[in-house]
């Protein structure tokens, strides 16, 4: 199953409506990504920090994942700055960092930081299931919330089906190398992968339509917002108009 290490938790944010995160995730980060002033972005990272603590997430779940973003960060930094046409910043021998290319890469970096880290406080903080099911409530067409439901509970099926595959050439001697017959092997694995996928998926069709599936999935959870929700609202609207406001106000100087 996927690691859902943020799910389980009594912080305030854990007792929220998961629609009232789910929406308020959605705008903030669109907010934050039409963000250019450098004031704008460090008030949303910081807004974003004081989330990731509200929330009570563990710093090391917290860093590793950012770790993961920072990664592609650190390939943008290594390009943009050096590819960007403008006025030299600095130089590394014969290569010119332009001061456009270093602001477009810092105006990344904080928009990435800042959208991951308001995520995991306010999307990862529920399991996946649960945020299926408030996407439902929210109105998003059934098809997409069954598409999400149901590649969530199969992705590990296949995860299975692969490693069994695998297993099954490691049995046979098979030792992979840079030559045709790797190549070829590896063809028939993703090749086996997928036909056993289509036996499964009509599998599982058989089984949902002889359990009276009617193209929709019922939850004994019925979700309630609160006081504390709509206060939750308002306190992240008037942030969020404030980070927006902010950057407009710099952008017309």
């Amino acid at each position: 199953m996927l690691s859902e290490p943020f799910a389980v938790g009594d912080s305030p944010l854990h007792r929220l409506d998961p629609r009232i995160r789910l929406v308020s995730a959605t705008v903030y980060s669109c907010v934050v990504a039409l963000c250019r002033e450098f004031p704008a972005l460090l008030s949303a990272l910081a807004l974003s920090m004081a989330l990731v603590a509200l929330a009570r997430l563990r710093t090391a779940e917290v860093f590793k994942r950012l770790l993961v973003v920072n990664g592609l960060v650190v390939c943008i930094w290594a390009v943009i700055p050096f590819t960007f046409p403008g006025e030299a910043l600095f130089r590394l021998g014969p290569f010119g960092a332009a001061r456009e290319g270093v602001e477009l890469a810092a105006q990344i970096t904080l928009k990435s930081n800042a959208i991951v880290l308001a995520f995991m406080a306010l999307v990862a903080t529920m399991p996946l299931a649960t945020v299926g099911h408030a996407l439902h409530h929210l109105r998003v067409p059934d098809k997409i919330v069954h598409l999400f439901l149901m590649t969530y509970r199969y992705i590990f099926v296949l995860e299975q089906e692969y490693q069994r595959l695998v297993r099954a050439a490691s049995i046979r001697g098979f030792q992979p190398g840079t030559n045709f017959h790797t190549y070829r092997t590896y063809a028939y694995l993703v090749g086996m992968l997928f036909v056993r996928a289509v036996e499964r998926a009509e599998r599982v069709q058989w089984a949902m339509r002889c359990r009276g599936f009617k193209r929709k999935f019922y939850s004994l959870h019925e979700f309630n917002a609160g006081a504390g929700s709509f206060v939750f609202l308002l306190l992240i609207s008037a942030a969020v108009a404030g980070i927006a406001a902010l950057e407009l106000r710099l952008a017309a100087w």
